[in-house]
């Protein structure tokens, strides 16, 4: 059963920075895509970023590029999120999210697994 598990969350004052880390376990995550996405209060949940695991092909959401790098180390079976001049519209839960397959999909139903989630709160 694959298990995906994320931590590094937390508060920062605008224009500071974060690093999210999703720590993957149950598959064999070669043939993955692995995507972050989040939820704001009262809204839908949104795509952020994805990656391929099986090589450093990358997504982006356009209120995101530029300011976040979404990059996995295989040794480990971790994909992270630097997210760096963070907005206090960057507040929501974040989630990490695998499918099986090669395409960097942006909409969530396509991800066939989810972690708990870890809340980023930036601060004005």
């Amino acid at each position: 059963q694959v298990q995906l598990v994320e931590s590094g969350g937390g508060l920062v004052q605008a224009g500071g920075s974060l690093r999210l880390s999703c720590t993957a376990s149950g598959g064999t995550f070669s043939r993955y895509v692995m995507g972050w996405f989040r939820q704001a209060p009262g809204k839908e949940r949104e795509f952020v970023a994805a990656i391929r695991w099986g090589e450093r092909t990358t997504s982006y959401d356009d209120a995101v590029k530029g300011r976040f790098t979404i990059s996995r180390d295989n040794a480990k079976n971790t994909v992270d999120l630097q997210m760096n001049n963070l907005k206090p519209e960057d507040t929501a839960v974040y989630y990490c999210a695998a499918r099986f397959g090669v395409v960097r999909t942006t909409t969530s139903n396509d991800y066939n697994y989810w972690g708990q989630g870890t809340q980023v709160t930036v601060s004005s």
